[in-house]
């Protein structure tokens, strides 16, 4: 499925992901510097918007929506919400907008987590890799084996939602009430993209929070790596966003006054960081 269809200044079309189909939206010039943005939960690509408008002039910029999410599909059920899973999407979307060519990945929340999975599995088919607000599952799970109880502690009160997530009906009916929404939207300004969006996007705590969490994998990966930190960030600590220094020693750490939800509250910052960090990567490849 390639056909294209006008949707504001974006240009959307459906492709084959792992076995889903997956909604993709493209800004700007293919012959530039490709930049993938992935969105987290309970979002779509919708929260990069602002952020795409503004790197759309100087970069070929694509957003989608995940699995579960927008208008992609949405397979239920907790398996097809692995990271592999997610990993395979990605590459299916990079292989259709970028062929041949390694592309600047970015990635905020889930996206960022699936981001960092890939980036260290694939490392080939990234140029570059700017993470917002989520960690690599399994930098954490080491982390938190060595981290003083106190900095441990804050990382869970922060994640309180997590084990609640990973309960069977009740966060589901949770969302499908409105109360999750509510409480979102109390504590953070921000809402979800639907509710069905919220309850299929369960699935990516269910499939992937335990055994990351339990059997933490080494993971580590040569491409330049950014790791922006939003200092008042309700739901990672910077401590946990930090523990990937330990497996991407050479990371560039952006710390900056926001919240967790930045690409929508703070579009012009994260637009200009992720740019920052392409054109450091681009000028990198050329003198290379």
């Amino acid at each position: 499925m390639s056909n294209k269809i006008p949707q504001g200044t974006a240009t959307a079309r459906m492709i084959e992901g792992d076995g889903v189909g997956l909604a993709v939206y493209e800004r700007g010039d293919p012959a530039r510097p490709t930049v993938v943005l992935v969105h987290g939960y309970p979002d779509d690509h919708r929260i990069w918007d602002g952020v795409a408008e503004r790197l759309a002039g100087r970069f070929h910029v694509v957003a989608y929506d995940v699995r579960g999410a927008g208008a992609s599909g949405r397979p239920p059920g907790r398996e097809p919400y692995g990271l592999a899973r997610l990993v395979a999407d990605l590459r299916a979307v990079a292989d259709a907008v970028s062929p041949g060519e390694p592309v600047h990945l970015v990635g905020h929340d889930w996206g960022s987590i699936q981001g960092w999975e890939a980036v260290c599995t694939t490392p080939a088919r990234f140029a570059s890799y700017t993470s917002v607000s989520g960690p690599c599952l399994d930098h954490v799970g080491h982390w938190m084996r060595q981290a003083g109880p106190l900095r441990a502690v804050r990382q869970l009160l922060s994640s309180w939602y997590i084990g609640l997530f990973r309960l069977p009906l009740l966060p589901e009916l949770t969302w499908h009430s409105g109360l999750g929404g509510l409480l979102l939207s109390l504590s953070e300004r921000h809402r979800p993209s639907s509710r069905a969006d919220a309850v299929a996007g369960l699935g990516l705590y269910r499939a992937n929070i335990r055994p990351r969490l339990r059997r933490p994998r080494e993971r580590r990966t040569g491409v330049p790596v950014q790791i922006v930190v939003p200092l008042r960030d309700a739901y990672v600590t910077p401590e946990a966003a930090e523990a990937a220094l330990r497996w991407a020693p050479h990371a560039r750490v952006r710390r900056v006054r926001a919240r967790h939800w930045m690409p929508a509250t703070h579009p012009a910052l994260t637009a200009r960081l992720v740019a920052e960090h392409v054109e450091h990567a681009v000028a990198g490849e050329r003198a290379a």
